[in-house]
């Protein structure tokens, strides 16, 4: 029976490692923009890390799946389970943390196929944790599938195949699209909110200075507010969130006008997306005036969307000679939108039906 159970563990436990690593490595940048916010300022505020965040996601991932390898053949047993033991910790601490204090919404367990909230994060994380505990204390029952030689090459080719995949999508696009904005997909349907939609439930919160200390009343409380309290501030606390739309905070500004509605409607709308300016990529951003011609010349209706600074945006258009106009979204949106940056959409009455990283331009079709 032990036997059994540590054979279903180490099954369990080597699958779930290996999808979930890879569902990562199909999108590591979108990871990487998850661990920036575990390592910014309102949770463990290390920003000295942020710079490295794709770095980290890419090791983590690729580490994810080959360790579900090497514990499914059987590979160097001690080693593997001692890893996995060591991440399983570690990421417990991180979705408990998460979920205890509120701060990040959704661990990115497994990228945007499958979206947990923090505390059913932990929830999973505790239940592969009892596992590879089972795998710990009966390390002995694991035995190598192959010979030495073949496991060798068997982890050597995981490693390369994985390490290939992660540059492939990086230069490329995800190879699998599970996000709102991917193809087929409309954006005024994905905006919208059912009728018979839950509303979230809030709470207003009032802050008042009482001998010059801060303190929080509700509305229930507004009548025992003592004399001489200065009012400070009022926030809103959410005590149950309800219906999310998959799209939201897409906006398209410009001299505080919001023009998404112009573009989601026309048949032929090119958005050239580049949420940081700044940080674009020099060679993609050269491409982008010979593009917004050429599309323009087939009477396509064409934006720059970017979260930069009107003075960052006139010294790009400068510096590269762009003639279109840039409008203002949100980051994360544009980044929820394509992981390249710049990046193509191609939109037909608000549904998606082309994108293209810049390195792939010659695949779009005008």
């Amino acid at each position: 029976m032990k036997n059994i159970i540590t054979q279903f563990s180490r099954i369990f436990v080597g699958i779930l490692f290996i999808i979930s690593g890879l569902i990562k490595l199909n999108d590591p940048l979108g990871f990487s923009y998850k661990l920036a916010e575990y390592f910014s300022e309102p949770v463990f505020n290390m920003p000295f890390l942020v710079p490295l965040s794709l770095g980290i996601a890419l090791f983590l991932v690729i580490l994810e799946v080959v360790l579900g390898i090497m514990l499914l053949i059987g590979y160097k047993t001690k080693f593997t389970i001692w890893s996995l033991l060591i991440l399983i910790v570690m990421f417990t601490f991180l979705t408990f943390y998460s979920a205890y204090f509120n701060v990040v919404k959704d661990c990115g367990c497994f990228g945007d196929a499958l979206k947990l909230t923090p505390w059913q994060s932990f929830t999973k994380d505790i239940v592969l944790l009892f596992f590879i505990l089972i795998l710990f204390f009966n390390k002995t029952l694991i035995r190598p599938l192959f010979k030495n030689s073949i496991q060798n090459i068997i982890i050597y080719v995981s490693i390369f195949l994985c390490s290939f995949m992660g540059i492939l999508v990086l230069n490329h696009l995800p190879l699998i699209d599970f996000r709102p904005f991917k193809v087929g997909n409309n954006i005024q349907k994905g905006m919208r909110i059912p009728d018979n939609a839950e509303k979230s439930v809030v709470e207003m919160i009032f802050i008042y200075k009482v001998n010059g200390v801060d303190k929080e009343y509700t509305e229930k409380d507004l009548a025992n507010i003592p004399e001489g309290a200065v009012f400070v501030d009022r926030k809103d606390k959410i005590i149950t969130e309800g219906y999310v739309p998959p799209i939201h905070d897409f906006t398209m500004e410009k001299n505080d006008t919001d023009y998404k509605d112009e573009f989601l409607e026309s048949p032929k709308t090119m958005l050239i997306v580049a949420y940081d300016l700044v940080n674009a990529d020099k060679g993609g951003m050269a491409k982008m005036e010979k593009l917004y011609l050429e599309a323009k010349a087939k009477g396509y209706k064409v934006a720059g969307m970017t979260a930069s600074t009107p003075e960052e945006i006139d010294a790009v258009k400068k510096q590269f000679g762009l003639t279109f106009d840039f409008y203002f979204c949100d980051a994360i949106t544009l980044k929820t939108i394509e992981r390249s940056n710049p990046s193509i959409v191609i939109l037909d009455k608000g549904t998606v039906t082309q994108k293209a990283h810049h390195n792939d331009l010659s695949d779009l079709k005008l």
